[in-house]
């Protein structure tokens, strides 16, 4: 495709094929490629356990891979100013979702996380992860001329209202996701270390406290601490699976952990992978996460619109905590929890987000050679009042 274009092609097409990074572009693709046919693999025998046409699940995957990969390609070409503006919606709609939610979503495993929108199952938390932390970084890069401290004031409002809404549901794995990933923004924004460490505390007794007040909660950590006080069923065979793969794995299509977990479409996934394919997949899979976030904060390094420099970083931060949370889980690395692997799990809701970061992520590192939503140098350590 280079040769269609010359550096002096002054088209919108041109002007994106030489400022984008081609690499993480290919990188995001191959992932959602894998996760078409680890899909493939994982979801008929799922299906067919509870009654639905074997192909169901494989289905609708496909189906909405077009639109994604649509809005991961669109999204890129866009500049900060049009991303911006869409979170702003995207996170209005996502939090009136989360409201709604508590009061007409389906209840499932104790939590009520999902709307019926026509006919169509919705996760609103999935869609107020990148809109929050899009939002977060506009408020503190002093948007049309509002204070600096008005607009960390918004963004920590913000925040605490959208974490509140998640623990109502209560979804404390989304709640840390989005802490860690807003976490991220204030420290490449400059806060001091004192705050991030006040941070860090406040975080520690959050955790405790979902601890004291949640049984669900405290059930997995008791069994992550000592596995002998309570069922450790869906970990053991994740890591039975992993085992027996080996380095190259049984074959696509012979796994057992598939038919022993029941969601091991979507929150083992990376448990399928290994023991179908081996650990030179998981391992493959999680080189290619590796190199979208090395790529995409070095591009990030050299740029000069703070805007994007933080909302690049914080979506980032966001992909890499979900793809840690998913292989921690299946790897007993941290207490169970049930997290898609971005768009290798199946999951229409974590699919589309997941594509609507990357398109941001590929939007924010772009190359360009004028001016964002904001200039300047990331504020100085310890500028922050």
């Amino acid at each position: 495709m280079a040769r269609a274009f010359s550096r002096a092609d002054d088209s919108l097409l041109a002007r994106w094929w030489w400022t984008v990074d081609r690499v993480s572009l290919a990188a995001f693709g191959a992932l959602m490629l894998l996760g078409l046919m680890l899909v493939a693999t994982a979801s008929p025998t799922v299906a067919e356990r509870i009654s639905l046409p074997p192909y169901y699940f494989l289905f609708r995957h496909a189906v909405l891979l077009g639109p994604c990969a649509f809005a991961v390609l669109g999204l890129s070409a866009l500049g900060p100013r049009w991303l911006c503006r869409g979170a702003c919606l995207l996170l209005v709609a996502a939090l009136a979702g989360l409201v709604a939610v508590l009061f007409t979503g389906g209840e499932v495993k104790g939590a009520q996380r999902w709307l019926s929108l026509a006919g169509q199952s919705v996760q609103p938390s999935e869609f107020a992860k990148p809109a929050l932390i899009v939002v977060t970084a506009w408020a503190v890069t002093r948007p049309y001329g509002v204070s600096l401290t008005w607009g960390r004031r918004a963004a920590v409002g913000l925040w605490a209202v959208t974490v509140a809404l998640l623990l109502a549901q209560p979804d404390l794995g989304s709640s840390v996701q989005i802490t860690a990933a807003v976490a991220a923004v204030a420290v490449l924004a400059g806060a001091p270390l004192r705050l991030a460490g006040f941070g860090l505390a406040a975080g520690a007794g959050g955790l405790v406290a979902a601890y004291h007040a949640l049984p669900h909660v405290r059930s997995r950590v008791d069994r992550f601490w000592d596995p002998a006080s309570g069922d450790t069923y869906q970990v053991d065979r994740s890591l039975e699976a992993l085992s027996s793969g080996g380095f190259f794995g049984v074959g696509p299509g012979h796994g057992a952990v598939k038919a022993r977990l029941p969601d091991a479409h979507a929150d083992f996934m990376l448990a399928v992978a290994g023991e179908e394919m081996g650990a030179v997949l998981v391992w493959a899979v999680l080189a290619l996460f590796a190199l979208i976030l090395w790529r995409g904060y070095a591009r990030l390094a050299a740029g000069q619109d703070m805007f994007a420099v933080l909302a690049g970083g914080g979506l980032l931060a966001l992909l890499g905590v979900q793809v840690a949370t998913h292989a921690g889980s299946a790897l007993a690395l941290i207490p169970a929890k049930g997290t898609t692997l971005p768009f290798l799990s199946y999951g229409g809701s974590a699919l589309l987000s997941a594509s609507l970061t990357a398109g941001a992520i590929l939007a924010f590192t772009r190359i360009r050679g004028q001016p964002g939503l904001s200039r300047g140098t990331l504020t100085p350590r310890g500028a922050w009042p």
